[in-house]
């Protein structure tokens, strides 16, 4: 697996792999990491890393006849560029197009792009997706951050307050968001619909601004002590020191026309 470096001239720095496209560090222009990836971590062909970015394409989580999570996050993609910006912000993009392998999961001809940037005390990840078949398709996405906090008990969401939501880890209740703050205090599995406002997450040693354009929906999700004790690629109370914040596109899946292109983008921001 090839890793990249991506670098900007005020010391910001991020990691990412072709495995997946996946980004697995970010650290702050003051060295600061801010992103969870786990000591168990599997780094394998076919294998997802607990940990980081992963993205969701096509298909988020099993909501479809697709396997859990679609393919982009268990494939290679190509390392299309990466340097510095114009502006002395590190970048990199990466591609991917359809192969045999993804077309016998999901058989349509498509080019997908995400791009990595990072500076000062901001992540920004970019992910496109060019319709190149003869017909229409559609698609859910999501960017399935793993935000490092201290102790996710202490940590809590501000920002949900209002929202509708479909709560898988209760067996798919709707609900919506009567508290200011969103609290863990258990296994919590929620995909927020209609997310306008940029989101705030906050514990005692850090805070991070979630924002995002093209992606509708947010995702909010910790396994807890029993479903973490069950995943094998995580540390023994590894769900203690991470909360996933994902921008998401799942209530309304996207709808392509060949030659349509559809973009979403989360920026992430250390307060």
């Amino acid at each position: 697996m090839e890793k990249v470096e991506i670098a900007a001239n005020d010391g910001a720095r991020a990691e990412a792999f072709t495995h997946g496209a996946q980004v697995t560090s970010w650290k702050t222009a003051g060295g600061d990491e801010r992103l969870f990836l786990s000591e168990r971590s599997t780094f394998a062909p076919d294998a997802a890393i607990r940990g980081g970015v992963p993205v969701i394409f096509p298909q988020f989580g099993s909501m479809g006849p697709l396997p859990k999570h679609g393919f982009a996050r268990v494939v290679e993609w190509e390392r299309a560029r990466a340097g510095r910006g114009s502006t002395g912000n590190g970048e990199a993009q990466f591609r991917l197009t359809a192969t045999p392998r993804t077309r016998s999961i999901w058989d349509h001809a498509f080019d997908a792009n995400l791009v990595v940037a990072v500076q000062g005390m901001s992540l920004a990840i970019a992910l496109s997706v060019v319709n190149e078949d003869k017909a229409p398709f559609q698609f859910t996405a999501a960017l399935h951050t793993y935000l490092l906090v201290d102790d996710v008990r202490e940590a809590l969401v501000l920002g949900l307050e209002g929202g509708a939501f479909r709560d898988s880890a209760a067996g798919w209740v709707e609900g919506r968001q009567d508290e200011s703050e969103l609290r863990v205090t258990g296994e919590l599995d929620r995909i927020y619909l209609s997310v306008g406002a940029p989101l705030e997450v906050r514990d005692d040693v850090r805070r991070t601004r979630v924002s995002m354009t093209g992606f509708t929906d947010v995702v909010v999700w910790n396994p807890g002590a029993e479903r973490g004790a069950s995943l094998s690629d995580l540390e023994p109370d590894g769900w203690l020191r991470m909360l996933c914040v994902e921008a998401a596109v799942i209530g309304s899946p996207v709808t392509l026309e060949p030659g349509e292109r559809w973009t979403g983008q989360q920026m992430l921001t250390a307060l």
